[in-house]
């Protein structure tokens, strides 16, 4: 329940008012000109290869850097204020925890922090880290670590939570614990900002991609609408005997390659390709049409990024 004195503020459609933001450090620039509004409750992944500038700004986000110009917006507070007050919680995934304190004692210490706290067993239930409470820190695996972080991040109750690659040294389970437990919180109205290299979790868990390349947004909106920028479609059919040289060669084919007896080809003509291998290979068959997936687009309008960039140098 969020605090009396802060219900006139975050009441506006908009969790994050991002406006030209731009940031450097030295000549290096990390951040070149983000403009990013996030509505409340969305659930949102931020994308892109390393060096995009997605931490540094998920670190703007949470007031860890300021931007060089620009402006940033949380439910109408800067950052800082939005952190200090407890509307933002944020998860890195780097840091280490007070190692000999235990995990309920460490969260507890971050709860007596803000005026909306959780409780503290509740935080750590929806954690998945109840059953820890009395371990101490330095006894913690790198999963269980980063689901400690994850209490700390929701115990001030937050509306916005922020969270830099937050599965970081989980397992495949304890990944789907985690986005459970995210998904519970964005259903309850909580607006959730994550950076992931893991495209099936943008894939499966959030309703709206950003997808950051040179330090900038490249690309912006659903899985659907992302995957929908590249034409590429793939055709998979058995059919053994047949060289894949020979496939390639087709008109429209851009790339041809077999495991065993199935061949794979990729095409923005899948339609045109597959009529003609039909007609030149009758004994085709098991086949299958596929448009593009979430790591295909991303390699594609990424790659497209990196060569108008070296173009423009």
């Amino acid at each position: 329940m969020t605090p009396m004195f802060l219900s006139s503020v975050i009441n506006g459609d908009l969790a994050i008012d991002a406006v030209g933001v731009a940031k450097s450090f030295g000549s290096v620039t990390a951040v070149e000109q983000v403009d990013l509004r996030v509505r409340r409750g969305e659930t949102v992944a931020l994308l892109g290869p390393n060096g995009a500038g997605k931490s540094t700004t998920l670190d703007m986000l949470l007031g860890l850097v300021q931007p060089d110009r620009g402006s940033i917006a949380e439910f109408g507070l800067n950052p800082n204020s939005a952190v200090d007050v407890g509307v933002v919680g944020g998860m890195l995934q780097s840091g280490s925890l007070v190692r000999d304190l235990t995990v309920r004692e460490i969260v507890t210490m971050i709860a007596s922090l803000y005026p909306n706290a959780l409780a503290v067993d509740d935080a750590l239930a929806a954690a998945g880290v109840g059953d820890l409470r009395g371990r101490r820190a330095h006894r913690l695996s790198g999963g269980e670590t980063q689901r400690v972080r994850f209490a700390m991040a929701i115990v001030s109750n937050p509306d916005l939570l922020v969270l830099d690659e937050p599965t970081v040294a989980m397992d495949v389970e304890s990944r789907h614990e985690f986005w459970r437990a995210i998904r519970r919180f964005a259903d309850g109205g909580t607006t959730v900002v994550f950076a992931t290299h893991h495209l099936d979790e943008a894939d499966a868990w959030a309703d709206r991609i950003v997808l950051m390349a040179g330090g900038r947004i490249i690309a912006d909106g659903s899985t659907t609408e992302i995957k929908a920028r590249v034409g590429v479609r793939t055709i998979r059919a058995t059919l053994p005997a047949v060289a894949v040289d020979e496939l390639a060669a087709i008109e429209g084919v851009h790339h041809a390659e077999r495991h065993g007896d199935t061949v794979v080809i990729t095409s923005t003509t899948s339609d045109i390709v597959l009529r003609k291998v039909l007609a030149r290979y009758r004994e085709a068959r098991d086949i299958e049409v596929h448009g593009a997936g979430l790591e295909e687009a991303f390699l594609e309008l990424t790659a497209a990024t990196a060569a108008s960039v070296e173009v423009r140098t």
